[in-house]
């Protein structure tokens, strides 16, 4: 058994072509999709990178392992403490130890581990191969050390790799000889003038008028990505660069996919295509970030090649977390998980059957650019802000995705029933979270104790004088109301 995981950084799945995007960005991954079973509905549970990959590769919520941000005491894992043995449970516990135990020998290739001293990245693999470029790599560098694995190894049975893409990530770096693939394609249809007006007007990091987070000025090892957006070409810039680097990344897996074929194990290999997080392109006045509990944010896509799989092409609706992939590649293994210790929950039924059960809903987090938790359920996401990261977010958000998938209109003052619905199942969700913790402390309150989420953390003073220049000061009482703590 072979098993390829593609992990492409910031790929949100609306941008694939299989998931509907109008632009020809994937037809490598498409062409693998109409070979699988696709989720439309999965999210990571904590965003963005180091506590979605450590929630995924541990099997637990960030409230449990206490990665939440990117800095501060939130960003490392808990002590384990006077019960910690010879080996700490990410070494026994992981999903790569799991698959150790289940005879497979296990392998990265990423820089992932290093770019967040995130050592609990690495626990359970043979092999670690570091581009060494801290996420900011293009493909270039990082594919010749993927075809010359795939040489060694291919043939071989019983692996997993892991490989890292990072061209969709912010800031947008594909190779300047690398041609504009949408340069003709209309751009997404709800991105109309008048909305850029909107976002025009809007404040915190990556907004319209600070792509850079906190100001507009352009990078000039990044020519391909906006300081800001003023223009309809800069509109067109910012999104044709994240378009292309999916596309970038897509080439890359075309190439993987035949080296896999001429090594003749194409159709007996596992591939899983999937994403940390996704990648806001103006939803909630966001542009090339991360940053919040929203659904572009944390909803990934997952696609499942699985060797003898029936019932290809065919997409499942039902709501998952990303912790959830761990006992259903064990129990699409027949092997070993960890019970008692992931918190995830096997959808393995989805993948070989037609049974399409999920969760009743999610709970999604936030907190190394705001902190936020939001609820998903139904055709709802209930998203409840407790730092706002200086965007002037309201407490409580409310969007009907089957409506307004781009959440434009916040209905939170007009169906409080159901906001109260999403506070019970959040209420519901912290007690038991709380009950089965290791610890009586939830890490969200530690990011909010020690000053706020890290890319937020003693930034306004510096941010005000941007605000003047770019004519937003109505927005400056506003913050200072917010977040006084930072002019004491």
């Amino acid at each position: 058994m072979r098993i390829l995981y593609l992990d492409i950084d910031s790929l949100r799945p609306d941008h694939l072509g299989c998931y509907g995007y109008h632009r020809n960005t994937s037809p490598a991954i498409d062409a693998i999709a109409r070979e699988s079973v696709r989720f439309d509905n999965y999210y990571c549970t904590d965003a963005p990178c180091l506590p979605s990959r450590t929630a995924f590769y541990s099997g637990r919520f960030g409230i449990h392992t206490g990665v939440v941000g990117h800095g501060g005491t939130a960003a490392d894992p808990r002590v384990e403490g006077p019960d910690r043995n010879f080996r700490n449970t990410y070494e026994t516990h992981s999903l790569p130890a799991a698959l150790q135990r289940a005879g497979f020998h296990t392998a990265q290739i990423s820089p992932f581990g290093q770019r967040h001293s995130a050592h609990q990245f690495y626990a359970g693999f043979n092999e670690i191969h570091n581009t060494g470029g801290g996420g900011m790599e293009s493909a270039e560098a990082v594919t010749p050390v993927v075809e010359k694995w795939l040489t060694d190894n291919a043939p071989k049975d019983n692996w997993y790799l892991h490989i890292n893409y990072w061209d969709p990530h912010t800031p947008y770096r594909t190779p300047e000889e690398y041609p504009n693939h949408f340069a003709n394609d209309p751009l997404p249809e709800w991105l109309t003038e008048e909305v850029l007006a909107e976002h025009q007007n809007c404040v915190g990091p990556h907004s319209a008028l600070e792509i850079s987070m906190y100001h507009d000025q352009e990078d000039p090892n990044f020519p391909k990505h906006p300081g800001s957006i003023k223009t309809h070409d800069d509109l067109r810039k910012m999104i044709d660069g994240y378009d292309n680097g999916v596309r970038y990344a897509d080439d890359q897996i075309a190439r993987i996919v035949e080296m896999l074929k001429a090594a003749g194990v194409y159709e007996e290999t596992a591939i899983v295509i999937s994403a940390d997080h996704g990648e806001n392109q103006g939803e909630l006045g966001i542009y090339g970030e991360h940053g919040t509990a929203d659904n572009i944010t944390c909803r990934v896509p997952l696609i499942i090649k699985w060797p003898g799989l029936k019932g290809e092409g065919q997409n499942r609706e039902s709501l998952h977390y990303n912790i959830d992939f761990a006992p259903t590649l064990m129990d699409m293994l027949q092997a070993e998980g960890c019970d008692g210790v992931w918190d995830g929950e096997s959808f393995a039924n989805s993948i070989t059957g037609s049974d399409d059960a999920g969760r009743e809903f999610l709970v999604v987090s936030q907190c190394a650019h705001v902190c936020q938790r939001s609820v998903r359920f139904g055709p709802w996401l209930y998203m409840r802000t407790y730092h706002d990261g200086y965007h002037l977010f309201p407490e409580e958000m409310l969007f009907n995705l089957e409506n307004d998938p781009h959440e434009q209109n916040n209905l939170a003052e007009d169906r409080r029933d159901i906001c109260d619905q999403a506070l019970r199942h959040l209420h519901n969700w912290h007690t038991e979270m709380m009950a089965s913790s290791s610890s009586d402390i939830d890490p969200m309150w530690t990011v909010m104790r020690e000053g706020g989420p890290f890319h937020a953390r003693d930034k306004l003073k510096d941010y005000i004088p941007h605000l003047e220049k770019t004519d937003r000061s109505w927005a400056i009482d506003k913050l200072k109301k917010r977040h006084p703590r930072e002019f004491v």
